[in-house]
């Protein structure tokens, strides 16, 4: 019999909600010079996040480990083509489909990260300007079908997968679900970003000729 069961653990919902605010923040403060530091302080948290993630993808609980959503190329176009036909088996934790947005978002997130760290460093030139904006955007693209898949997987499969990801459960067996909770590490993951975020201000120090911006835009000065 089917009922409330707990798939996602806090510091995975931790993580997943404040990657989205972190990423958002620092897309819209991108192109401003104006809140450049809110932009490097908010990629850095994104790498920080990264972090954290690889790590709990190895140690963490049930679905946020990451051989619970570590599917062949085969199986993944195989759940496409069984999702277009509207016949899709459920899956508890990721499915197929969206186990590749997973792995993309991780990886652009860091490769976005650390190429705008060392933007901020002025390492790297017009090279590294082109890559941060590159992968920056392909995040974009690869959050919007994202998205999408969530709202498409919610109707074949009748259950709201955007409530699953801030209430940690979905209906299933109940032998199906997570082990713990961990809600004392959500809870200091939750204070550590604050603290940065909080303390970022005093301690940050902007290099001169630094480039924060995803998409390089400087501004020239006028030699009058």
């Amino acid at each position: 019999m089917s009922e409330g069961i707990r798939v996602w653990d806090v510091p995975t919902r931790v993580f997943h909600w404040t990657l989205v605010l972190s990423f958002c923040g620092a897309f819209l403060t991108s192109e401003s010079e104006r809140y450049r530091d809110i932009h490097v302080m908010l990629g850095y948290t994104i790498l920080g996040l990264i972090v954290f993630r690889l790590l709990w993808g190895f140690i963490g609980t049930r679905y946020a480990r990451f051989d619970s959503f570590l599917f062949t190329p085969g199986e993944v176009l195989g759940y496409v083509s069984d999702m277009v036909k509207g016949k899709a088996r459920h899956f508890v934790g990721h499915n197929p489909a969206g186990s590749v947005s997973i792995w993309l978002l991780l990886l652009l997130a860091a490769g976005s990260g650390v190429s705008g760290v060392l933007l901020f460093q002025d390492i790297g030139g017009d090279a590294m300007e082109e890559l941060h904006e590159v992968l920056s955007f392909g995040m974009l693209a690869v959050v919007a079908v994202h998205v999408a898949g969530v709202v498409v997987s919610s109707i074949l499969h009748r259950e709201n997968l955007l409530r699953a990801m801030i209430t940690g459960t979905k209906s299933s067996e109940r032998e199906q679900g997570a082990e713990r909770s961990y809600i004392w590490l959500g809870v200091i993951m939750l204070a550590v970003v604050v603290a940065f975020w909080a303390g970022y201000p005093a301690f940050s120090a902007t290099p001169s000729g630094a480039v924060a911006t995803h998409a390089g835009h400087h501004d020239d000065d006028d030699d009058d």
